[in-house]
């Protein structure tokens, strides 16, 4: 794990003509090998579009976790739809997580403290601790301590989970206190345009996720974040405005499922996300699924998840359902954290017994906000939401609320698989031919490069948390 920095930087600046200051590009490049000052702006838009293009992309996306959750499937090269992978397959995420994600954001940190620029501090705070979130739910235990320091550790200790949890904890509750809307203001952001406040709302959007991602192993911290929260003042994303994502452009800088689906035609929408759209008469299915090419009786038609290959093809590309034009589009944005998400989230602090809002109402206003996320119409969504089959369950707000926050988080591979593992519903079965012995896989395998280059470490970590497999439970999902 001992990184390059500079070609990384480069490697990444050269690829973006999302920066505002393109112009200016020519001028800081004049050796790709050989940095002379790295501007915070660049570092910044480098480290947005690089992680989203992990989250959202092929390996960490597509070609794992929304197969795992069953949201999409594979019609040709069945292997990843089965669980099989070797160590070398899901190391991207870790790859890119800490290379063009940490190494950079850390960078942006320390500039910011040279440059007396808090907000860039801030901002940078946020979004590595998304970075490293995603890493630990993916992962289990990781380098986080040291990674805030990497040159000092070319081979960083794995914290275990819960003290990663705590500490982007405490690393997003320090972000806040260096966020000022009244401070300097900061460039290259492609999330917010420089916005401070809804940064602001971004960082406190996380700390609930995660306040919530370990509420069953830690409730009395979990409580305590959220006073926190409150007594900060509490302000979190509150419209599909202020939804934290990276809107696409057009090629080659389009959303990585427009670009896979430009030359490949290997995915379909799950069976199992189609027949639970279909039977709720949810307005979403034909948003979420491609009408089949071929006229077909159903128009939308799933596959099932893990099929061997032969028999995945038997259904036909022609007769099954791609992503809906939605996802395929190459502007469609990169969903960080959305409002239907906060919403679900508070839903369920308030049915835990942590708040006095009303659970049911902050269930159901959650729905009405995907579907308006969506572009779904007023009486549509007045329709579905008064149908007995999505009305909230307090006997059992797991249920009620991890059902539709399935459905909320369709594309969202990474976060979806999180979600899932803790409040496990929606109730999956395993992939038809899958290779678990009957199981779902429950996170990523650690990359084999880690076993060489960091062996010890990686070592200690499997012998805490428990073998270096899909099926190997983490901390967090108590089941």
């Amino acid at each position: 794990m001992k990184f390059n920095y500079i070609p990384i930087l480069f490697s990444t600046i050269l690829a973006l003509s999302f920066s505002s200051c393109k112009d200016q590009l020519a001028d800081l490049n004049k050796n790709p090998n050989s940095a002379e000052i790295p501007q915070p702006d660049y570092l910044l838009t480098g480290a947005i579009k690089s992680t989203a293009d992990t989250y959202w992309g092929v390996t960490n996306n597509m070609n794992s976790s929304l197969l795992f959750i069953q949201h999409w499937s594979k019609i040709q090269y069945t292997d990843p739809d089965r669980y099989i992978f070797t160590n070398n397959d899901l190391q991207e995420l870790w790859a890119s997580g800490y290379t063009k994600g940490v190494t950079n954001l850390n960078k942006l940190v320390s500039l910011a403290d040279e440059q007396g620029n808090t907000n860039y501090r801030g901002v940078a705070k946020v979004l590595r601790s998304w970075v490293f979130l995603l890493l630990t739910d993916a992962y289990g235990d990781i380098p986080y301590s040291q990674s805030v320091q990497i040159n000092a550790y070319v081979n960083p200790v794995y914290d275990a989970q819960k003290e990663v949890y705590f500490g982007l904890l405490a690393d997003l509750k320090s972000a806040q206190t260096d966020l000022n809307v009244a401070g300097k203001p900061i460039l290259g952001d492609i999330v917010y345009n420089g916005k401070i406040e809804l940064w602001k709302k971004f960082a406190n959007a996380l700390r609930l996720r995660i306040a919530l991602r370990i509420a069953d192993k830690e409730p009395e911290k979990s409580k305590s974040v959220l006073a926190e929260i409150t007594s900060e003042g509490g302000t979190l994303i509150a419209s599909n405005l202020e939804n934290a994502q990276l809107t696409y452009s057009t090629s080659p800088n389009q959303n990585p499922v427009s670009n896979l689906f430009d030359t490949r035609d290997d995915y379909r929408i799950s069976k199992t996300i189609v027949d639970r759209l279909r039977s709720l008469n949810d307005p979403r299915l034909s948003i979420f699924a491609s009408p089949t090419k071929d006229v077909t009786t159903e128009t939308y038609i799933g596959i099932p998840n893990g099929l061997l290959t032969g028999d995945a093809s038997n259904y036909g590309l022609t007769k099954t359902s791609k992503p809906g034009a939605y996802f395929l589009a190459p502007v469609a944005p990169a969903v960080i954290i959305s409002y239907a998400e906060v919403l679900f989230d508070r839903a369920e602090v308030a049915a835990r017994g942590w708040s006095n809002e009303d659970a049911g109402a902050l269930y159901k206003q959650a729905i009405e906000v995907s579907l308006q996320q969506y572009g779904v119409g007023t009486a549509a969504i007045a329709t579905y939401t008064q149908s007995a089959a999505v009305q909230y369950e307090p006997a059992n707000f797991r249920k009620s609320i991890g059902n539709q926050k399935w459905i909320a988080l369709f594309g969202q591979g990474l976060e979806a698989f999180a979600e899932w593992r803790r409040l496990d519903y929606p109730e999956l079965v395993p992939a038809v031919a899958g290779v678990l012995g009957g199981k779902l896989p429950l996170r990523f395998i650690y990359p084999g490069q880690e076993q060489s280059l960091n062996g010890k470490n990686y070592q200690q970590a499997v012998a805490r948390q428990g073998a270096d497999l899909l099926t190997t439970r983490l901390w967090f999902d108590i089941k």
